[in-house]
């Protein structure tokens, strides 16, 4: 098995501190946590308190344990401190191809050369990110969900280049720190679940724009009609309608369909500012 002692997530937004919660709890390694500012770190951190105590408080966890956690999390703004005898790193910031290009050049140059270097990318190509580095055998995409200390799933997508040994590293990292991992085999747009999520997230912003319904009827009937646990408008909020307009033109781009083309609604509201829960105005008011 591959023995894991430090673990980098950059990025301490809504994905990395989730991820770098979960390292810390099941993993039980060091956990870098790496960000531009101390304000954006101390949010992490401050998430990853609360989730800790919500699960004290329901009984599943010792206050003790809570305490460890968060003492093996080490928020950071220092590259070098950051990328120093890193195992894995997991990067999870914005979905801008040019953001991730640096960090994953940084980290080829900063970290050990076995080390694997992952991104939580939902929409950009892995073998394209891998280019950014001179060991495209040793990147690959650790696709989290959101939350991601609650939501099962990684979707381990292959790189052109990604070799059998980090896929399979990998997957056995997914099963310790209790997700259930799925391997993507093709470096394609949107892996599984965006390519078939966005355009019916895409198509509720459609039906609202077009005055067929109200957010709240949509996700009434695809929760009581399809049974998800969610529905597609409150969806879209969690996510960030910025980032939502982000994939789509992603996936629209890299499968030139037109299907995935950024509902008109999601791109006025991003030029708005109007992005969900993260800004409080979305399709609702939080």
């Amino acid at each position: 098995m591959y023995k894991i002692k430090k673990v980098l997530v950059v990025g301490a937004g809504v994905m990395g501190h989730g991820i770098a919660q979960i390292f810390s709890q099941y993993y039980k390694c060091d956990v870098y946590l790496l960000d531009i500012k101390e304000e954006f770190l101390e949010r992490g951190i401050n998430h990853i308190k609360n989730n800790l105590e919500k699960l004290v408080d329901r009984g599943e966890l010792e206050e003790d344990e809570k305490d460890n956690i968060l003492h093996r999390i080490r928020p950071t703004t220092d590259i070098k401190e950051a990328y120093k005898d890193v195992d894995l790193m997991i990067e999870a910031v914005i979905e801008k191809i040019n953001v991730k290009k640096s960090i994953f050049e940084t980290a080829d140059k900063l970290t050990p050369p076995d080390a694997i270097l992952a991104t939580n990318t939902s929409s950009f190509s892995i073998t394209q990110i891998a280019s950014f580095t001179q060991r495209p055998e040793k990147v690959v995409g650790m696709h989290f969900f959101n939350p991601a200390p609650i939501l099962k799933l990684v979707e381990i997508v292959r790189g052109a280049k990604t070799s059998d040994e980090t896929v399979e590293i990998v997957k056995e990292i997914c099963k310790v720190i209790g997700k259930e991992p799925v391997i993507c085999k093709k470096d394609s747009p949107g892996f599984i679940v965006n390519r078939i999520l966005f355009p019916a997230l895409n198509e509720a912003a459609n039906l609202v724009e077009e005055d067929i319904a109200d957010p709240r009827d949509i996700d009434k009937a695809v929760k009581l009609g399809l049974n998800w646990p969610m529905g597609p408008i409150e969806l879209l909020d969690l996510i960030g309608i910025d980032t939502a307009v982000e994939i789509l033109n992603s996936l629209s781009q890299g499968l030139n369909k037109s299907k995935y083309k950024p509902s008109p609604l999601l791109v006025k509201m991003a030029k708005v500012g109007d992005l969900g829960r993260k800004t409080k105005k979305g399709f609702y008011k939080y």
